[in-house]
């Protein structure tokens, strides 16, 4: 299957803190794939890596084969990466429409409101709120308009940090459940990074496991997760 984003041999540091030591992964076109570790292993910093933020890299970053590695944030996600970091990123006083608008705000086409019908189709809620200021919404909900203001942009690949922090788990599953419609029914191909790893392993296809900025394990996700060390360190078990 071909790779839609292609990771090797990546080094990324915050000045002369080296985080990331020679990273290797790749997500399928229209796969899902999860990026586990520990608290401070690297995995924020893969993410921030891949779009250039705030972050030195050296190494070979590709994305639909074209190497995208020192290119602005902003072309990047042009190109077609949707970066969703951890604590959402959400304008918190500006309108859940004005959010999503936002989120299209790169494109030149006329489809914007074709696509706002069809991220209410996956989030419902958001429709009912859509000139609510967004700071005024759950968390829960502020996880789903981030998500939604990502598919406004039409990207290819989304990358998820922690979609599930500081979530009630009811809400965590609905989530991973649309998560998972997303994937499917438009091939989205998808870069997780999640503390919760049962629930992380039990969505996606493949898993690369970091631990001190290097990848020391990686393979399907059945595979990873009846390995014993990963269950003991993740699992609980």
């Amino acid at each position: 299957m071909t790779a839609i984003l292609e990771l090797r041999g990546v080094d990324a540091a915050y000045g002369a803190t080296e985080v990331l030591r020679g990273v290797a992964l790749e997500v399928a076109e229209g796969g899902m794939v999860a990026l586990l570790g520990a608290n401070g292993a690297g995995k924020t910093t893969t993410l921030r890596a891949i779009c250039n933020m705030g972050v030195r890299v050296r190494g070979e970053i590709r994305f639909a084969g074209q190497r995208i590695d020192g290119q602005p944030t902003e072309a990047i996600v042009r190109l077609g990466i949707g970066h969703i970091p951890e604590g959402r990123g959400t304008f918190l006083s500006l309108s859940v429409e004005e959010n999503l608008r936002l989120g299209a705000y790169l494109r030149r086409d006329r489809g914007v409101s074709a696509d706002l019908s069809r991220v209410f189709g996956y989030f419902p809620m958001l429709r009912d709120r859509l000139h609510q200021q967004a700071g005024t919404l759950s968390g829960g909900e502020q996880q789903m308009l981030a998500i939604a203001r990502a598919l406004m942009s039409r990207s290819r690949l989304l990358l998820l940090d922690e979609p599930s922090f500081g979530l009630a788990p009811i809400l965590v599953q609905e989530i991973f459940r649309i998560l998972g419609v997303i994937n499917r029914e438009e091939r989205m191909s998808i870069l997780l990074v999640e503390q919760n790893a049962r629930l992380a392993l039990d969505l996606v296809g493949q898993v690369f496991l970091l631990e001190t900025g290097r990848v020391v394990a990686s393979g399907p996700s059945q595979q990873i997760a009846a390995d014993e060390s990963v269950r003991r360190a993740y699992l609980g078990q």
